[in-house]
């Protein structure tokens, strides 16, 4: 392609400057994209594409009204482009053209989604991390620090809670190729280069305490956290650099510890399926259970309970006494459900004021929801309920006053329904401005005066087919049938002949029309002015509109949790300091609501803290333990439970090993992540957390497996303390429950009769020795023979039996293996009968043969083994140890 001039060279000299994807550049009433832009937008949105030539070349080009760029820009940037938007302004030599922003998914304000959309910075040193998380769609910015041994356990949970859509990673992280793509890998977003100086230390902590204001840092604490303030004005710097102009929004700078909060960890949340299910689906979540917010603040502050519970008893008891009271106020509640369903998203407003991006019914609505919160105060105190809850505390934290005057300014501005653009005009309302009203007046006036003109023509000279219009061509015209055109007087001037008419104008007329276009124009400025002004006077309320918005997103948390407790039968669980968890008739919170779920009993305490779970394949382990965390989770959030009663002790952190699957582009096995989760768990836990596991040392060979999960266990038991709730296969780990004073058995129950089984779902105390992972594999479907064979095996694996090999013809072939040796052997006693299965007592005198002293030795320690009295485990480690001697005597 040629170097391009004129229009087309403009657009490209503008792309260079943005280093966008993407630029939309303004060319009168269109944004325009030319050659390879637009080709890429005809493709994704389906518009037409034309040609424009210019310098003797000819390029691609594709538009859209300027009054319809945002949802095009919207769809652009949601599919993971980074737009360039360039307007044009006049000069007094004509126009120009500048880039004014660049619309990325981070920046991304017109957003379709209803949950958060944080842009993040990530700066790392020595493995050590700082980040910092803004919502330019809410103003939210929060920030933290990881450290120590676990930081990189500790980043991978604040990436998984925050889920950035757009990442910028430090000067020192986008050198470290092998860790970028590990969380490019992990996490659903773009990553985008940023300014090396926007991480500088001292211009970053400057930009902080300039937005946020210079005690703010030592206020929450983050005075010496560098890591993270220069992660904040990357951030900054960054949202400044796009031109999205939501820094005024940005007025509240938060941070968290590990003393606030429950710990939950990335695997935690996965595995618990909080917000998203395994396969990443919202249908199936907790978050998607227990959802019954009728506003997107609601939902968005619903989802971060849920991702970080409390760990202090008086703000869960705070929110419990708001929830019990608005479940026992059932007409209350449902009255200020329907109040808030109309309510407008204050939080996103408030950023769009501060972009210059609210429109006119951005506004109205913000007046009407500013106007609701009287109104749900006055229905919180006139049920007596309510009146002296937590709720009537969160209605009256906002400034009633300021938002009062607000709402009612808003109110005097603007019409009841205002137009979708400004440049439509219509959108101030009578009174509010005398100049305004003089225009409009004015306008009015002439267009009455057009209004009637034709009957006064028509009286005048007789003539019946005789209108008066106005279109772009022709501005305002008087039109004659031809029939009459003879009675057209002379001072009726032709403008246009047409097939069946006739259009003429009159000196009073045009001075009419040049009157009307004045007015208009002036009526547009005006209205445009002080709907600029009105909107600027919003954007200095940013703070006032997110308190606002914070109030009433939080009473609709209260009363969705309140819905579906009333709804589920669910129980306000009683909290305290101590180690008990005492869970009567619990159930799943999710799966209650598919199935006829049985409820179960748990308790723990501190001398009860680990219990091993036994029990069939698919009886319900897995979810007995997963509904002990979640009902821990949710009396942490404030929320009731589903249970008949409840007593949670408040634990520090929530951790889970459920489950693995392969990470093999990262080079990780099955095995190898279930080792690392089970390495963090027994890093990270206290004697203050809950830990469930269902399932250690199933990835390898059988004895390793025993080995670690026995292990795992002691130290957990001896060591951590945390309250455990341990689901195994391995049976031999039941013993220890005779030797660890705090490990007790329970089982999930099963009935087995004439060869049926039939998974009770009920939890018992007391161990259990049989899996039925065959009856299992039958209702999976797998092959008959395979089943049958399957059942004979494990018949003389029960019977200590040897078990030979059958080859592809059905019958045994000449190996055999061998239980005492557990290996196959070859050959036969000539009888049919495996050389092990000999009875002459020849055995005796070929392992000294073969092994010489060893095998004397082996024979004394297995001549003083008391089976009845010795653990399988013990047993089984015997069994090596004779291995390993007879191995060096070979």
């Amino acid at each position: 392609m040629t170097e391009a001039g004129g229009i087309v060279g403009e657009f490209f000299d503008l792309k260079r400057e943005t280093d966008a994807d993407l630029l939309a550049m303004q060319c009168g009433d269109f944004y325009e994209f030319f050659a390879d832009d637009a080709e890429t937008v005809a493709e994704e949105l389906d518009l037409k594409v034309s040609q424009k030539s210019s310098h003797g070349s000819s390029y691609p080009m594709a538009g859209v009204p300027v009054d319809d760029l945002t949802p095009y820009v919207t769809a652009l940037v949601e599919r993971g482009y980074r737009v360039a938007v360039a307007d044009q302004y006049e000069t007094d030599d004509g126009h120009a053209r500048e880039a004014t922003r660049v619309v990325t998914p981070g920046t991304l304000l017109e957003t379709s989604d209803a949950d958060a959309q944080y842009l993040a910075a990530l700066v790392a040193e020595e493995g050590a991390y700082g980040l910092a998380f803004a919502d330019v769609t809410t103003g939210q910015f929060h920030v933290t620090e990881c450290s120590g041994p676990d930081a990189g356990d500790r980043l991978a949970t604040e990436l998984y809670r925050f889920d950035p859509v757009e990442v910028l990673p430090g000067p020192t992280l986008r050198t470290e190729d092998a860790t970028l793509q590990r969380l490019r890998d992990r996490l659903d977003a773009t990553f985008t280069l940023h300014a090396t100086d926007a991480f500088a230390p001292g211009r970053a902590r400057h930009r902080v305490r300039e937005q946020f204001g210079t005690e703010t840092l030592e206020s929450i604490g983050v005075a010496d956290d560098e890591l993270a303030i220069r992660a904040a004005g990357a951030v900054l710097s960054y949202v400044e650099e796009t031109g999205v102009g939501v820094l005024a929004s940005m007025t509240r700078l938060q941070t968290h510890s590990g003393g606030e909060g429950v710990e939950l960890d990335a695997t935690t949340q996965r595995n618990l399926e909080l917000t998203e299910t395994m396969q990443g689906d919202r249908s199936g979540s907790l978050f998607d259970t227990i959802d019954h917010t009728v506003t997107s603040a609601g939902g968005r502050l619903l989802a971060e309970w849920l991702q970080r519970p409390r760990r202090s008893r008086g703000e869960l008891t705070r929110r419990q006494s708001a929830v019990a009271a608005l479940a026992e106020a059932a007409m209350a509640r449902e009255r200020i459900r329907e109040t808030l369903a109309g309510a407008y998203d204050l939080e996103r407003l408030a950023s769009r004021a501060a972009s210059g991006s609210a429109d006119a019914r951005d506004l109205r609505a913000a007046s009407e929801t500013l106007a609701l919160l009287p109104e749900l105060a006055a229905q919180v105190s006139d049920t007596e309920r309510l009146a002296d809850t937590a709720l009537a505390d969160v209605l009256a934290r906002p400034d009633r006053d300021g938002a009062a005057a607000l709402a009612e300014e808003l109110d005097t501005a603007l019409v009841d329904e205002p137009p979708g653009t400004i440049t439509q005009g219509g959108l101030i309302r009578r009174g509010y401005d005398d100049e305004l009203d003089e225009v409009i007046e004015r306008h009015e006036a002439a267009l009455d005066w057009i209004e009637r003109l034709p009957k006064r023509e028509k009286r005048a000279h007789g003539i019946t087919h005789l209108t008066v219009d106005r279109n772009k061509t022709d501005g305002y015209y008087i039109q004659v049938g031809n029939s009459e055109v003879e009675k057209v007087p002379d001072s009726y001037e032709q403008v246009k002949s047409l097939k069946n008419s006739e259009r003429f104008t009159v000196p009073e007329l045009e001075e009419r029309e040049r009157e009307i276009l004045r007015l208009e124009e002036r009526r547009h400025d005006l209205e445009r002015e002080l709907f600029e002004e009105l909107r600027a006077r919003v954007a200095d309320h940013a703070e006032l509109l997110q308190s606002v918005g914070r109030a009433l997103a939080e009473t609709d948390v209260f009363a969705s949790l309140a819905t579906h407790a009333v709804r589920n039968d669910w129980t306000r669980p009683g909290l305290h300091e101590g180690d008990e968890l005492a869970i009567e008739a619990g159930r799943h919170p999710v799966v209650e609501q598919t199935t006829e779920f049985v409820p179960n009993n748990l308790w723990m305490d501190d001398d009860r803290r680990f219990l091993i779970v036994t029990g069939p394949n698919m009886s319900g382990k897995s979810t007995y333990m997963r509904q002990a965390a979640l009902v821990t989770l949710l009396a942490q959030m404030g929320s009731f439970v589903p249970a008949s009663s409840a007593r949670v002790g408040l634990v520090d952190g929530i951790y889970t090993r459920v489950g693995a699957l392969d990470e093999l582009a990262q080079g990780r096995s099955t095995f190898m992540v279930e080792m690392q989760e089970l390495s963090n768990i027994l890093h990270s836990a206290t004697e203050e957390s809950l830990v469930i596991l269902d399932e250690v040392g199933r990835g390898t060979a059988t004895y390793d497996g025993i080995s670690i999960a026995w292990a795992a266990t002691e130290y957990l038991h001896n060591t951590v303390g945390a309250k455990t709730l341990f689901a195994t296969h391995y049976h031999e780990l039941t013993s220890l429950a005779e030797h660890l004073d705090r490990v007790a058995n329970v089982h999930v129950a099963a009935d087995e009769s004439d060869g049926d089984v039939t998974f009770l779902r009920t939890v018992r105390e007391g161990a259990t020795d049989r899996s039925y992972g065959i009856h299992v594999a039958d209702l999976a479907g797998v092959p008959e023979p395979v089943v049958d064979r399957s059942r004979e095996v494990l018949e003389k694996l029960r019977d200590e039996k040897a078990i030979e090999a059958k080859g592809s013809d059905g019958e045994p072939v000449q190996a055999v293996f061998d239980l005492e040796s557990g290996e196959f052997r070859s050959g036969s006693s000539g009888e049919g009968e495996p050389e092990s299965a000999a009875a002459d007592g020849g055995g005796t005198d070929q392992l000294r043969e073969q092994f010489g002293d060893g095998s004397e030795r082996v024979l004394e320690s297995l001549t003083g083994l008391d089976l009845d009295e010795t653990p399988p485990f013990e047993v089984a480690q015997e069994v090596r140890k004779w291995q390993e001697e007879l191995d060096e005597s070979s």
